[in-house]
């Protein structure tokens, strides 16, 4: 039996659609392709495809929204975002960096374009993933994680060939910069052409490659530009061969075997918790942030 892990499916990138006026964004999951367990513990993956913004004085984005029950994890590629939380969390994530917000027990949010590079406007291309909390996780104190790209893990290629810059997780012994709840690896690898890489996870992880830029060939499959690749729950090995200048978003992960309730900007495990989180945010609980 082949220890080489399957691919499922490659996606194209869906229609997008505008989060806010500040994230135009190809919603990977969960769609009708794949469902709300089956990136576990990975919920949710918007992808904001390259695209230019005009110069622009009020900065682009999206107001004050409540969540409660995972976690935020905002990854920019090209362009600035500035967060701001009722935690009193702020930051500027900037080209290649990472904001991991734990929203948990419950945050009011916001985030916008930061306000230079809206002034100046140019090219901007980032990912948002929601990443589930274990039931028992759900009701923990919110925190942020501000991970520059100096923060993270990072694993040379041989010959000068790339890095694997580690966010999350562990790659060949490096380990990466931010904190997690559950099992879980979430890297940037960056190839030049004709780089070979190899990944091993575990054959029940749920294991997904989004190809940022450039095309590779995953496992002897094609795999173009803004395209998702969805493994099969076998085998263990990945390789990859870059075919051009390529960065290629992995995640793996430990799936969370629990019941799912998704309400809005709440990820619970009943309705009657997403009730709660309703009732809760109308009560103040949540805190308080100026739009």
């Amino acid at each position: 039996m082949s220890n080489i892990k399957t691919i499922e499916t490659i996606i194209a990138p869906p229609p997008p659609h505008m989060v806010g006026d500040g994230f135009r964004v190809h919603n990977f999951f969960p769609n009708n392709v794949i469902d709300k367990k089956r990136m576990s513990p990975f919920f949710l993956l918007d992808y904001n495809s390259k695209v230019e913004f005009s110069p622009r004085e009020e900065p682009r984005g999206v107001g004050v929204h409540p969540h409660r029950g995972f976690e935020t994890v905002t990854i920019a590629y090209h362009g600035q975002v500035a967060h701001h939380d009722s935690g009193g969390n702020s930051g500027v994530i900037r080209e290649g960096d990472v904001q991991w917000m734990t929203a948990a027990s419950g945050l009011l949010h916001k985030e916008y374009h930061e306000k230079e590079f809206s002034r100046k406007g140019g090219l901007f291309q980032m990912v948002q993933l929601w990443v589930n909390l274990p039931a028992k996780y759900k009701m923990s104190p919110p925190k942020y994680q501000e991970i520059t790209n100096s923060m993270m893990g990072r694993y040379d290629l041989p010959g000068d060939k790339g890095v694997v810059e580690i966010i999350a997780g562990e790659f060949n012994g490096v380990k990466g910069a931010a904190s997690t709840f559950t099992p879980l690896q979430v890297y940037n690898a960056k190839l030049k052409k004709g780089a070979v890489l190899e990944m091993d996870f575990p054959s029940f992880y749920n294991t997904g490659i989004l190809v940022v830029e450039g095309s590779a060939s995953i496992n002897n499959t094609a795999a173009p530009a803004d395209h998702f690749v969805l493994f099969k729950n076998d085998g263990e090995k990945i390789q990859i061969t870059a075919s051009e200048d390529t960065i290629l978003l992995v995640l793996s992960g430990e799936p969370i075997d629990e019941p799912i309730a998704q309400y809005g900007p709440f990820l619970m495990n009943t309705w009657a918790e997403v009730e709660q989180a309703i009732n809760d945010v109308s009560a103040g609980k949540f805190g308080v942030l100026e739009d």
